[in-house]
């Protein structure tokens, strides 16, 4: 038997009937016993706590009657037993289990597992249902229990606040912290749990004000002064202590109780703890996805959630796995961004600890899940995968969790707390209960049919919701008998429930179908309406889907988005292809999301930037599948003009794994207008290069892209069409373009032309030429108001005033860039910027702001594998030329064990730990042990003609020249790395004080005799030198 104290007295059969307790004083009874329960409360106790001062003459006599009359009314289901202790009640109280979860949840908050403590204190809080003991407050005994449970309510309240502070939910829980402190305005740890939301949510002068309102209310009321505590978190604000959120990994968000499934929940963590890839098996509706986020949330390691159900095509599964997890990608550096295998991204995203991966619906694309789960669990040891799907991924090592129907007892449960929040005034009782039980059983328990099936109770009873299931079941029985008896059986809720419909409602139902990442308003008219549907009349009709349960309407912070679970938009689909209007709906969808990614391409390259990425990232999946469903239709033209709209934000987000096979299938298509066509195939083989463009017609693509104007019709050939031709070894078609371009009147393609004429400059050598086309380029972006072209062309001027040594200007410039990344939102950025301002301030001899910024970028870090190199890489080279080599020898072991894993493009991690290795060898005085490290790094760098990398690595071969007592070689190869890159790194305060010892050792006029014989030579001819001398020492 449960019994209820957590609003008014309530008990129920173990099979969740209601048990009518009957009078007052019987409730009473029942309650002061259940605040005891499995423990014998004396009568004394009992008499003193249901009359108090005035009992009646024959006070025990009296008692007795009543634990007689309550015996029978809870029958069997019930067990009072006494003794000479009192009497004893045997049942379940969501008393004692609120208490035991509240105690369970601050374990765990004290334990540093903010996730667990979260998802128990929210089932803790999840049993009230009103006030503690909200019937019987009359009787004497209730004051002090009452009182106590609402102080262990209200703590549990701040624990759980505490928890979701600590997952950086902070904007989240601001309005339940802002209501929770207007209801307990002297409740100092809320005041400040509020002070630190709204201090992590950028909020400081609000903060301030929560304090300065509770200081002024506890010396008004109770003549004291803020807590320590208290004063601790406004000093803390005051000075900007308080971190904002960091990206943290993400679960969905549950708007509703999870109810049962209390084994299921255990068997799924005792599969996770046994085996690295758990799937979830079950029909349709059985509440897989909402069991797998419920044990991804108790489990103790980060967790993400990837929704496969809008997943058309196998080969979008990586990409959909990256959407999840991988953050916006403004990366700003001096080179361009090359693309990264996806794989390799999602392993750097997911590496770094122990992680969880919930891999939602996957039996549309089960093979292709399967690949990807293999591979991944492969490569990322601390992953384990928890997947559902109507049918197992068939891999090695897979544990299977067989979902199937609630428990009667937990479907009625379900069933009722449902009913309530549709229709609060809803009660299981005599008139209900039977009615309920037989819509338990007819829909076989599965949750996603008792949900539907309450949400009718806001027009119907629950007897005419089990009659007309009936009717409705017999019906479909005669349907397809090679369909699965469960999948008959959700379709019978679906269908049941469109049928409930009205007209128009069913119209819109089965259009929506086509949205696969929801739509908005505005979306749904244009796609929607027609002369049977006004577009005046969608809004309302949206409306009544969502009030009838068949659309959820989700908030993304200006207005809301609406989507279908993907049962019911399967079923829709069905629904519009035999309605006849599927042809019609898609060709509006296509070309609604064609116009609109057209409409905002202009904008991601000027003023307007922010918030077309915005539009971009929440209208993407529907993109995406706007480009499937054309090519599906064979319409490659609009298919064509959805990939080029969208081009230029897959750049800017660093995308390649999704975009390259819609590129390359929509060039499979004939009918492409000539300018798309030649378009597309610069951009294909821009983003498949790896970094070479190894293309044979490049010639005849750049004339092409001039005969046709694409190079009119397409800004982004501004920048695309030089880098290809030069990436592609066509330099004097790359000086074409650039001039070409500069000729015209455009100022963002001649600033993404100068930014090109920069980059190739630097690899000449030639930094006059290179300063002022990046100049002219930073003054284009900024003019237009590209954040991202700033950005990018920031960072290059930035490095080269680093190089000649104005490190003001130096810092200034990575400073801005810090600024735009924070602007941005982009942690990458942020991290990259605050490295990089890092090792700039050290080489201005501030190395206590440098290690400040390696501290900050640090804490940024989380468990991204990328982050952790760029960190790594600046806090080695402080330590290193601090002298804490310890640090030094740390950092170099962590990059040695994790090159393989770091997302750079070909060999160049590999590179950067032979570099760096070599350079702590001479910093440790075994300067002759450098030489094998040198050679591969110097090799795979002047194949590929990076400059800026065979320099470096030049300086650090003169490092190891004199460290073994070679001055004049030491001072040749300086020469050398100034022939190579066409200036000398006068910046870098090591090679300063190299110099120095050498002009004293050589005297002046032979170092520079020295010096210049590198000096004067051509790019080649030093590069050629330089890996001659280490190819004879290194042996």
């Amino acid at each position: 038997m449960r019994v209820a104290l957590l609003g008014p007295v309530r008990a129920q059969a173990d099979d969740g009937t209601p048990i009518d307790i009957g009078g007052p004083r019987l409730r009473m009874l029942l309650a002061r016993l259940a605040l005891d329960p499995g423990r014998a409360v004396g009568t004394g106790a009992l008499i003193d706590g249901l009359w108090g001062a005035d009992p009646p003459a024959d006070a025990a006599n009296a008692l007795q009657s009543l634990v007689s009359r309550l015996r029978r009314a809870l029958g069997r289901a019930g067990a009072i037993t006494s003794g000479s202790g009192g009497y004893t009640l045997d049942a379940d109280v969501d008393a004692q289990r609120f208490e035991e979860l509240a105690a369970r949840g601050r374990r765990e908050l004290a334990a540093g597992r903010p996730g667990e403590a979260a998802a128990v204190l929210g089932e803790a809080l999840a049993l009230w249902r009103g006030g503690a003991l909200a019937d019987v407050l009359d009787a004497p005994f209730a004051q002090a229990p009452v009182a106590r449970l609402n102080d262990l309510r209200i703590a549990a309240v701040e624990d759980r606040f505490e928890a979701e502070l600590a997952l950086g939910r902070h904007a989240e829980v601001l309005a339940d912290l802002d209501a929770a402190g207007q209801a307990h305005p002297l409740r100092e740890r809320l005041a400040s749990l509020r002070m630190r939301a709204l201090a992590a949510s950028g909020r400081q002068a609000d903060a301030l004000a929560v304090f300065e309102r509770i200081r002024a209310t506890l010396a008004e009321e109770l003549g004291v002064d803020p807590s320590a505590e208290l004063r601790d978190a406004h000093l803390k604000v005051l000075r900007g202590e308080v971190a904002p959120p960091r990206a943290e990994p993400a679960l969905p968000v549950r708007l509703t109780s999870f109810v049962g499934r209390e084994r299921e929940l255990d068997q799924v963590a005792r599969a996770l703890s046994a085996s690295r890839l758990v799937t979830l098996v079950g029909p349709g509706g059985a509440g897989k996805t909402r069991l797998a986020t419920e044990a991804a949330e108790r489990h103790p390691a980060r967790a993400w959630f990837v929704a496969l159900a809008g997943v058309r095509d196998a080969d979008d599964v990586p990409g959909a796995i990256l959407g999840a997890l991988g953050p916006l990608d403004l990366r700003t550096t001096s080179a361009p961004k090359l693309p990264v295998d996806a794989m390799s991204q999602i392993v750097a995203l997911l590496d770094g600890g122990d992680a969880v991966l919930v891999l939602d619906n996957c039996e549309h694309v089960v093979d292709t899940v399967a690949d990807v789960a293999f591979q991944l669990l492969a490569r990322v040891p601390g992953l384990r995968i928890l997947a559902t799907s109507r049918e197992p991924l068939a891999i090695t090592g897979e544990a299977l969790c067989q979902v199937g129907p609630l428990a009667v007892a937990e479907a009625v449960r379900l069933f009722t707390e449902r009913a309530v929040a549709v229709r609060p005034g809803f009660v299981l009782d005599e008139s209900t209960s039977d009615a309920v039980a037989e819509i338990c059983r007819s829909l076989d328990g599965m949750p996603l049919a008792l949900e539907l099936a309450a949400a009718r109770l806001r027009s119907m009873t629950a007897d005419q919701i089990a009659r007309r299931l009936d009717d409705r079941f017999r019906l479909l029985s005669s349907g397809s008998r090679t369909a699965m008896p469960r999948q008959r059986t959700l379709r019978a809720v679906v269908e049941w429930s469109w049928d409930l419909l009205e007209k128009p409602e069913r119209i819109l139902a089965r259009r929506l179908s086509v949205f696969a990442g929801g739509a908005t308003v505005a979306a749904a008219e244009a796609v929607c309406a027609d002369e049977l549907l006004p577009a005046e009349d969608v809004l309302y009709v949206l409306g009544s889907l969502v009030e009838k349960s068949i659309v959820d309407a989700v908030s993304t912070g200006a207005e809301p988005r609406y989507r279908m679970l993907e049962t019911i938009r399967a079923y829709g689909a069905e629904r519009l292809a035999e309605s006849g209007e599927r042809d019609d709906v898609v060709r509006r969808f296509t070309g609604f999301f064609a116009d609109l990614a057209e409409g905002n391409e202009p904008k991601l390259r000027g003023h307007e930037q922010v918030r077309a990425i915005e539009t971009f990232g929440a209208e993407h999946d529907n993109i995406v599948a706007a480009v499937r469903r054309a090519l599906d239709d064979e319409d490659a033209g609009t298919a064509a003009r959805l990939v080029l709209a969208t081009l230029w934000y897959w750049v800017i987000r660093g995308f390649h794994a999704e975009p390259v096979p819609l590129l390359g299938e929509v060039l499979r298509h004939d009918g492409l207008p000539d300018h798309a066509h030649v378009c597309l195939t610069v951009m294909h083989a821009l983003m498949t290069s790896q970094p070479i463009v190894r293309r044979d017609d490049l010639p005849e693509l750049a004339d092409e892209c001039l005969r046709t104007g694409a190079v009119r019709r397409y800004p982004m050939l501004a920048l695309a069409l030089p880098m290809t031709c030069f990436l592609g070894g066509h330099r004097d078609l790359a000086e074409r373009e650039v001039r070409r371009v500069l000729a015209g009147s455009d100022p963002w393609a001649i600033a993404c032309a100068s930014w090109a004429e920069s980059f190739m400059a630097d690899q000449d050598g030639d930094l006059d030429r290179s300063g002022r086309a990046r100049d002219r380029g930073l003054a284009g972006f900024r003019e237009c108001g590209d954040r991202w072209g700033t950005s990018m062309t920031v960072a290059m001027q930035a490095e080269a005033h680093s190089l000649r040594g104005n490190h003001s200007a130096a810092i200034a410039g990575f400073a801005e860039g810090l600024r735009m990344a924070r602007e941005l939102s982009s942690a990458d950025d942020v991290v990259q910027q605050l490295a990089r301002l890092a090792e700039e301030k050290f080489r201005a001899g501030d190395a206590e702001a440098a290690w400040h910024d390696v501290a900050e970028a640090e804490r940024l870090v989380t468990d991204k594998v990328d982050r952790r190199a760029m960190v790594a890489l600046r806090k080695f080279e402080l330590a290193r030329r601090c002298g804490e080599l310890d640090v030094a020898r740390a950092e170099h072991a962590w990059l040695a064990a994790n090159a393989a894993r770091v997302p750079f493009p070909i060999d160049m991690a590999a590179e950067l730990v032979a570099i760096t290795g070599a350079s702590l060898l001479v910093t440790e005085g075994r300067a002759a042990e450098a030489w094998p490290l040198l050679a591969n790094p110097l090799r795979s760098a002047s194949e590929r003609k990076d400059l800026p990398d065979v320099a470096k690595t030049t300086a650090v071969i003169a490092r190891v020249y004199h460290a073994e007592g070679d001055a004049e070689r030491a001072a040749w190869a300086l020469g050398l790395s100034e022939a190579i890159r066409g200036v000398f790194d006068s910046g870098d305060p090591e090679l300063r004080a190299v110099i120095a010892d050498l002009r004293e050792k050589l005297g002046a006029d032979a170092y520079d005799e020295a010096y210049q014989r590198g000096a004067r030579l051509t790019s080649a001819q030093a590069m050629a030198a330089i890996g001659a001398a280490v190819a004879e020492r290194a042996g």
